[in-house]
């Protein structure tokens, strides 16, 4: 059996295709998902890795979601923090629960993940973390203000936990999508989409796959040399 990855919001979007990469690559791969149970089931029933149900916001829950996980399928190796939502909003339309909500869950999410598998990596003397933050977090964008702070969050706590986790042989890094054609970029109004597209230098959007083949390179054998980087993928957009 490869080593053991778990993929948070692996079963759809730019998850899904980490997950298929991962497993491609040899990897055991669980794929974390928080809602859907049709969408889940279809999934595995189409590329055969596990979903597994779990709130990555919760801290609890992901400590047990973790112990399950090594209990079926062995000690975990690789976690790409993958999972995110938002609730978009101007500051002055955004509630508590809006701000508290996205914090929760993209950047508390990566906490919880980091604190029920980093300790096992650190022990075993190998490990690889993955976390998925967003041109946004980099540039700001108008109306994000909590989504924008969350995945800044990430680029931040990548690079402190890296620091933590390079003399065991764990490495910590983000990766800094652009706009992807995901479901969620393809519920934006074209007019919107079409003035997106247009800053981008090489004129189209990402490709999820694209994502996942960086996520490929940093939790394989050959970036153990690469630690507290974030990695931008996003056509140029945003050079950073």
């Amino acid at each position: 059996m490869g080593r053991v990855a778990i993929v948070t919001g692996g079963s759809r979007g730019i998850g899904e295709a980490i997950s298929l990469a991962l497993k491609e690559q040899g990897r055991t791969v669980v794929a974390n998902y928080g809602g859907n149970d049709e969408a889940a089931k279809a999934f595995t029933e189409r590329t055969g890795i596990p979903a597994r149900k779990w709130d990555v916001g919760d801290h609890e829950a992901c400590i047990a979601g973790c112990e399950a996980v090594v209990a079926e399928f062995g000690e975990v190796d690789i976690v790409v923090n993958n999972a995110g939502i938002t609730r978009d909003g101007t500051l002055h339309r955004m509630t508590y629960e809006d701000w508290n909500d996205v914090m929760r869950v993209n950047l508390g999410g990566c906490f919880n993940m980091a604190k029920a598998c980093f300790p096992g990596m650190r022990e075993r003397g190998w490990g690889r973390i993955v976390n998925i933050g967003s041109i946004n977090g980099q540039a700001g964008q108008y109306g994000q203000v909590n989504y924008a702070a969350a995945k800044s969050g990430i680029h931040g706590f990548t690079k402190a936990l890296a620091q933590e986790g390079a003399k065991f042989g764990v490495t910590v890094n983000a990766i800094a999508p652009g706009y992807i054609d995901t479901d969620m970029v393809a519920a934006v109004p074209e007019p919107v989409l079409e003035k997106i597209v247009a800053k981008i230098p090489v004129g189209r959007l990402g490709h999820a796959e694209e994502i996942a083949r960086g996520a490929a390179f940093l939790t394989s054998d050959d970036a153990e040399f690469v630690t507290g980087s974030t990695m931008s993928i996003n056509g140029g957009q945003h050079m950073y």
